[in-house]
């Protein structure tokens, strides 16, 4: 079977990606970062205009693959924001909620922590199948500055609810996220490599950082037709397969990607200060995301065993 996105969505993701890359989108990460959610939620209402936070909506008239490739240009943007939560995993849960809300979830043992709890206009907790609102009791630190945990516990239970399902979409969508995220990384260590100069050459001009480079490259390229696959099978019996599948291979090429980025751009892609850390921290962060790697890779097994 041949696959290919329609225009439809290729000028949505096109749309997306010129609007995120006329924001300043580092600044925004960096106040979120802080405990100013201002400029983050202007962005989140421009988003809304898009579309963007209708996309895991039955009723906005969204497929699996138009939630990817909205995912893939936050991802590719550094957006920080609860938004695997808020868009992509809730409106299948609670169809009522608010939906111009920021609203985040927990789905223990595989999501422990409310991703910006603080910071959200409603928190869930989603346990033994039941689905409760929920209050922050704790705050704790991520490897991503932009990315804050929250504790919670449950006040009021509003129905059950398919735990299953829940993590599969935060699965996938996190997929999404983080191999845009590894997108912007190759993007950027490749710009970097024909500017930065050694002996008197680019070092982009050098075969060892050209193989680094090509090896990033493929690894992203092996794992889209993964990521979209499963977006293509979200609904069906394979979906558990499917969906791990391409978040063990999305994260794993944007981890690759990550190393060859800091490779790439040396002592300065360690600085905090300069933007690249945003793109590095958010795929480490993302690394254990709405379900770790061994538990993806286990579940693979367990199809195919």
């Amino acid at each position: 079977m041949k696959f290919s996105v329609s225009r439809e969505q290729t000028e949505f993701a096109a749309a997306l990606r010129r609007m995120l890359a006329g924001t300043d989108v580092p600044a925004i990460a960096r106040a979120w970062a802080t405990g100013d959610a201002d400029p983050g939620r202007k962005l989140w209402s421009r988003l809304a205009e898009l579309g963007v936070t209708a996309l895991g909506r039955t009723d906005s008239g969204a497929t699996p693959v138009d939630l990817v490739l909205g995912f893939v240009e936050l991802g590719r943007a550094a957006v920080p924001g609860p938004y695997v939560e808020s868009v992509a995993v809730l409106p299948s849960l609670h169809p009522d909620a608010d939906p111009d809300a920021i609203a985040t979830l927990a789905v223990p043992p595989n999501v422990p922590y409310a991703v910006d709890g603080a910071v959200a206009d409603a928190v869930y907790l989603l346990d033994d199948g039941v689905l409760h609102t929920a209050r922050v009791v704790g705050e704790l630190t991520s490897v991503d500055p932009s990315r804050r945990l929250a504790d919670v516990t449950p006040v009021d239970a509003l129905g059950p609810a398919d735990c299953e399902a829940a993590v599969r979409r935060g699965a996938l969508a996190t997929a999404a996220q983080v191999f845009g995220a590894g997108l912007a990384l190759l993007d950027r260590s490749t710009e970097y490599a024909k500017q930065r100069t050694q002996f008197g050459k680019p070092i982009g001009s050098f075969q060892a950082v050209k193989h680094q480079l090509a090896d990033a490259l493929v690894g992203l390229e092996l794992a889209r037709p993964l990521l979209f696959g499963a977006a293509l099978e979200l609904d069906t019996d394979t979906a558990v397969r499917d969906v791990s599948a391409a978040k063990v291979a999305c994260t794993d090429a944007a981890h690759r990607a990550a190393r060859v980025a800091l490779q790439v751009h040396g002592a300065i892609g360690y600085t905090a200060e300069y933007d690249l850390a945003l793109w590095l921290t958010k795929v480490r962060a993302l690394v254990s995301a709405w379900g770790t790697q061994r538990l993806h890779r286990d579940q693979v097994w367990a199809a195919i065993a």
